[in-house]
């Protein structure tokens, strides 16, 4: 089970802002760092932070596991509450994966969090079957846009010209993380091809 969270703003912006942190600045990574470090003090279950997702996961083969995960979330949302923060519940989403899955329901904050089909993560679309077809027909998708974008934009068709394009503009979105979706049918390689 994957479960998403994500997070809101701080709800104290009615003080005055007197310094700023520099988008992309390695000073903004360990403010961050800094302040979501004590988020998973308590936590049972594998919780990986970034910039405005969390995610919580945990293997759960008995009703004592979802019993954990809940007060996983618990814990989660009396953090967000001492740190002034708030978890976006509309965005949260519960992934259920593997074969004879129960399916447990969880709440946070009084709210249900809802089921998902699909979660992506690192830019890789993985569903609760771990089928990678939906993410084959993305990338392929994505590499078909950037093809037309050259194409309309180069009047050269010189190899010299559209080999360099094609190296730095198409092929990193072919190569992202393909060693976790790589395609195994022929139907999906060509589709790619």
């Amino acid at each position: 089970m994957v479960v998403t969270l994500k997070r809101r703003t701080p709800l104290h912006w009615w003080r005055p802002v007197t310094s700023v942190v520099p988008q992309g600045s390695v000073l903004g990574l360990v403010l961050f760092k800094i302040f979501v470090s004590d988020m998973g003090s308590g936590i049972e279950c594998t919780l990986s932070k970034s910039a405005n997702n969390t995610k919580l996961c945990s293997a759960v083969n008995t009703l004592e596991r979802r019993d954990v995960i809940q007060r996983n979330f618990d814990n989660l949302e009396r953090w967000a509450c001492a740190n002034l923060m708030k978890f976006d519940k509309a965005k949260c989403k519960v992934l259920h994966m593997g074969w004879g899955n129960p399916k447990h329901k969880y709440s946070m904050g009084g709210e249900w969090i809802e089921g998902s089909p699909e979660d992506e993560n690192l830019g890789v679309l993985v569903d609760e079957k771990l089928n990678m077809t939906q993410q084959c027909v993305l990338t392929a998708q994505k590499a078909k846009h950037i093809l037309g974008c050259i194409n309309r934009s180069v009047t050269s068709r010189s190899r010299e010209e559209v080999l360099p394009l094609y190296s730095a503009l198409v092929r990193p979105h072919l190569e992202s993380c393909v060693q976790l979706w790589s395609p195994q049918h022929r139907k999906k390689v060509d589709l790619l091809e």
